[in-house]
């Protein structure tokens, strides 16, 4: 059974009818626009759409609807998309096509600014999928959170028995140092003119 997965195919999305236009090259620092590619009622080529996903790859296949002969292809990486749309129509894109050694760029255009969305948003799930593939949950969850400190924790409570005291300036500095319990608010109350001078210190925040 080694290797069937790479056999199964599927097809993401298909449409019956695109057209293809031989395009000029692009002008510097400008996008494609599908009003420069001449008469768009006279397309290079006309036929069947579909986008098949086999193994961990994903091809867009220009084919004859009638023969299945295939007019073009053109390898979609997320990572290096080979699509993109035009500038003045949302239903005209530009592809990269290859031939064994040679690639080339071609115009595409649909009849229907519907089969354009759904071809938009097939790619779209693919590509998510592709993300999650590449960086799996599990991978993540693995890695220590940067908002946590890296060390082991430090113990900053009062132990049985130990006190301290802190004095304000312009306070009277108590002469009798405080308990835990009288630092914490346990209801007794303060005799000496330093009582309401001392307060528990919190913990510094870890990891600073």
């Amino acid at each position: 059974m080694e290797g069937f997965d790479e056999e199964i195919e599927s097809i993401l999305y298909m449409c019956r009818e695109v057209s293809v236009f031989k395009i000029p090259p692009l002008k510097k620092n400008e996008g494609h626009r599908a009003q420069e590619w001449g008469d768009l009622g006279n397309p290079l080529w006309k036929g069947r759409l579909r986008i098949i996903e086999r193994g961990a790859g994903v091809n867009l296949m220009f084919e004859d609807p009638n023969t299945g002969k295939v007019f073009a292809k053109a390898p979609y990486d997320p990572a290096k998309p080979s699509v993109e749309g035009v500038l003045d129509s949302s239903r005209y894109f530009v592809v990269r096509v290859e031939d064994a050694d040679r690639k080339a760029y071609i115009g595409m255009g649909f009849l229907e600014r519907s089969d354009s969305f759904d071809f938009n948003v097939a790619l779209q799930d693919y590509t998510k999928r592709w993300r999650a593939r590449m960086n799996p949950p599990e991978a993540e969850a693995e890695k220590p959170s940067p908002h946590l400190p890296a060390g082991p924790k430090k113990d900053y409570s009062l132990k049985d028995g130990q006190t301290f005291s802190i004095s304000i300036p312009g306070k009277t500095k108590s002469t009798q140092p405080k308990g835990v319990s009288d630092l914490f608010g346990s209801g007794s109350s303060n005799s000496g003119g330093g009582g309401g001078g001392a307060f528990p210190l919190l913990p510094p925040p870890p990891g600073r």
